[in-house]
């Protein structure tokens, strides 16, 4: 109690501040800043992004905070507490005239470039309260001119006929508003496609508009001048050739600079047209660099294809640095390129070590991983991977043992391409391809139970466009052996009739889980300054199914059933099912600090044919760091399921159908540390009615009766490598509660609805 009234005391003291305390006399803290248009509400929106002058950051767009702290500061800035609190602060932002006009021109500039050519912008600043002034600049846009006739000029003939043939995918068109921003984009988008077909040497500033308004008329005339190839100031204009590569050679080893000499000392070989200089050898096999090579001599030069290459040699491990160097030949339309390449060190070892805490039991787990980047001489990342982990159990009264210890083996090989992807209808050299062989092996031993698994998948993975990326599991097979289980465990869960558990009883049995899936994901973002969009989504979607090929194959041979009336495999009860899941995250960011952030996570699965209970693998779960952040864990649901508080109670909360949705409102706070308001919704359910989930069961028709909902706050402290995240949630509608304790918001209890997160990373 004492700490809660020492902060509520320091809040109302930064809360009192002055914020004016650091304002100069005869200066003016700029309080707000509005823009005013009469003609377009958008005009207004897009007159922000050239402001020179914004006021101090609000917490959640509502309170200053940042230049209270500033301001709580003493005047004796060699003291370390009033340098802390000028770091942790923000400085008051004093109204500038100077920045104002700069500020005013630039609103100008953007408007006349959008097509209102006699515009102009008037400001003014208001005083609101002592030292303190808003800004409101007027926008008269005027009237608005637009394109009336395009005109094609260039002495190049060849140039002149390609871009007509390809002038359907143009920017620019009659009677569209006229928009220096569209003019500019077209003169890249024929940049591009000129230097995609040839054009090796054409620049941007060789197209250029001419802009003519008739007089009384607010309609424009462009002409698009497409001028011809100049070797120099005072040589004569030539047409513009189109090159064509004559050799690409590979150099390994040799240095990033081209360099004859250095050259001259390599070793040499060819592979398929392509040369090859090295000085121990090529580091990797020439057969998998010219798959990762989009160029070959006698190509035509093509920008794209030379980033696609670009790109593509630096997803090979066992290289470092590929770097292209392009050399013209003296008065020809030819082309070399080198290839020029270092090798990366082949072998590494890494270790993790972290400590966990469940409940309140004590543990710490490592881990050891090998790694050789360049196997077989493909660039093949082959790596194994040993871990244990040690936890101490309590509370956990009957049984002889009082900890839980994992540890296993993880082996795994990634191969570029592959020969998955002949199986698709794709071009072959992918921007990234690779396939993914793995094995693991997993032993959890706990007083309750012994459990092992062993698992091996084969995958492939591909990506056309750097925003999207596929992956196709081909065989995916999980075998799950429970060699011991102790007598008082089966006694009270399993064999008990008065407290047998069917669904608990089907995960401690031998199991074999033979998958084959697809998923995709999306994130509008990659590959771009995050700054510069306001409007940001992702999304993942996956679809995965299980024993249907071995069940056809029992059906047809007449297969034998165990005592639960399940075909088997080697003896092995399989899993049956078909899971599908979709998962979308979009956000809005107001300004520099603040963003709103939401989620939407559906899940179903369905078991069928051999199985009547989804594995416990499979099952989806509510609750916890990454979803309805006012229960912990697997303690929400399904539907309105209420916990009997057992020790094993979790493997009744879990469901084959899920519904998530998270708004988070961030704002940055200051230093490292920013902050989170949220609300989360959502539950699992059943698709079939369990005896041992009572009111689990998706009802269609009044599914919405049974969510829950939380609220809370969080901080996060973000660094350059990691995000440490505390969040703090009080359950808001708890269904599994009826009457006033159901409405968790209008009657709350902190022992019984508050949980505490602590995790890693952003929760979505």
């Amino acid at each position: 109690m004492r700490n809660i009234i020492l902060i509520i005391i320091a809040a109302l003291m930064v809360a009192a501040c002055s914020v004016t305390k650091n304002v100069p006399d005869g200066g003016l803290l700029l309080s707000d800043v509005k823009i005013i248009s009469h003609v377009d509400n958008e005009n207004a929106a897009n007159a922000r992004l050239y402001l020179k002058q914004t006021p101090n950051a609000k917490w959640f767009g509502l309170a200053r905070v940042p230049l209270r702290i500033y301001s709580s500061a003493g005047s004796d800035t060699a003291k370390w507490v009033n340098k802390a609190l000028h770091k942790i602060g923000e400085a008051p932002v004093i109204y500038s005239p100077a920045l104002a006009e700069q500020t005013k021109n630039n609103i100008v500039q953007m408007l006349q470039n959008d097509g209102y050519l006699h515009a102009t912008v008037d400001y003014e600043h208001i005083e609101t309260k002592k030292k303190q002034a808003e800004v409101v600049y007027y926008l008269h846009e005027r009237e608005r001119y637009f394109v009336n006739s395009i005109t094609l000029e260039t002495d190049d003939d060849s140039i002149a006929a390609f871009v007509k043939r390809n002038n359907k995918e143009s920017l620019i068109a009659e009677g569209m508003p006229f928009s220096v921003d569209r003019l500019e984009g077209e003169r890249r988008r024929i940049t591009a496609l000129l230097r995609d077909n040839g054009y090796y040497r054409f620049q941007k500033d060789y197209i250029t508009f001419v802009a003519d308004t008739a007089h009384h008329s607010s309609m424009v005339n462009l002409t698009m001048q497409i001028a011809q190839f100049s070797p120099g100031e005072d040589a004569a204009l030539l047409p513009h050739k189109v090159y064509h590569f004559d050799k690409i050679c590979y150099v390994a080893d040799a240095g990033l600079r081209l360099d004859e000499e250095v050259l001259a000392l390599c070793d040499s070989s060819s592979f398929n047209g392509y040369e090859l200089r090295y000085k121990e050898n090529s580091v990797v096999r020439p057969r998998t660099l010219a798959h990762k090579t989009f160029i070959t001599p006698g190509d035509r030069y093509a920008a794209s294809n030379v980033d696609r290459t670009y790109s593509s040699l630096g997803q090979l491990t066992a290289l470092r640095y590929p770097t292209l160097r392009i050399v013209e030949h003296p008065d020809t339309a030819l082309l070399d390129c080198y290839i020029m390449y270092e090798r990366n060190k082949r072998r590494s070892v890494s270790f993790e070590i972290e400590g966990t805490n469940t409940a309140g039991d004590l543990g710490a787990a490592s881990s050891v991983t090998f790694s050789d980047r360049n196997t077989f001489g493909g660039s093949e990342l082959l790596q194994l991977r040993l871990f244990g982990a040690y936890e101490a159990i309590s509370e956990l009264s009957g049984y002889t043992g009082d900890s839980y210890i994992e540890y296993g083996a993880e082996l795994s090989l990634r191969l570029q391409g592959g020969y998955a992807s002949k199986l698709l209808p794709a071009d072959q050299r992918l921007l990234k391809s690779s396939t993914l062989l793995a094995m693991k092996f997993n032993s959890q031993e706990r007083p309750e139970f012994d459990r092992r698994l062993l698992a091996a998948s084969w995958s492939y993975q591909w990506s056309k466009y750097v925003k999207s990326l596929h992956k196709l599991d081909i065989l995916d097979v999980n075998y799950i052996y429970v060699p011991w289980i102790s007598e008082q465990f089966k006694e009270n869960y399993l064999d008990n009739i008065t407290n047998r558990n069917s669904i608990l009883k089907y995960n401690y049995e031998n199991l074999l889980i033979t998958k084959l899936g697809y998923s995709y994901s999306y994130n509008s973002t990659y590959g771009e300054l995050e700054l510069l969009s306001n409007m940001a989504y992702s999304l993942r979607a996956n679809v995965e199914c299980s024993g249907n090929v071995l069940y056809a194959a029992n059906k047809f041979l007449g297969g034998h059933r165990n005592e639960d009336r399940q075909y088997t495999f080697l003896n092995i009860a399989y899993a049956q099912y078909v899971k599908g899941d979709f998962d979308f995250v979009s956000r809005v960011k107001f300004d520099e600090r603040n963003s709103l952030v939401m989620h939407l996570g559906l899940g179903i699965a369905y078991p069928y044919g051999n199985s009547r209970v989804l594995p416990f693998e499979k099952r989806y779960f509510a609750g916890g760091a990454n979803g309805l952040r006012g229960w912990n864990v697997r303690s929400v649901g399904p539907g309105r399921y209420k916990s009997k508080g057992d020790d094993i109670d979790f493997i009744n909360q879990l469901g084959d159908v899920k519904l998530d949705f998270s708004v988070e409102l961030r704002s940055h706070l200051f230093w490292k540390i920013h902050s989170a308001l949220f609300v989360d919704a959502g539950n699992v359910w059943t698709l079939r009615e369990y005896s041992e989930q009572p009111d689990g069961q998706l009802q269609l028709g009044t599914f919405w009766r049974d969510l829950a909902f939380s609220y809370g706050v969080g901080l996060r402290f973000e660094f350059d490598l990691f995000v440490f995240r505390l969040d703090g949630g009080m359950k808001a509608v708890n269904p599994a509660y009826k009457g006033r304790d159901k409405l968790a918001i209008l009657h709350p209890d902190f022992d019984r609805d508050f949980a505490l997160h602590f995790a890693i990373g952003y929760p979505f």
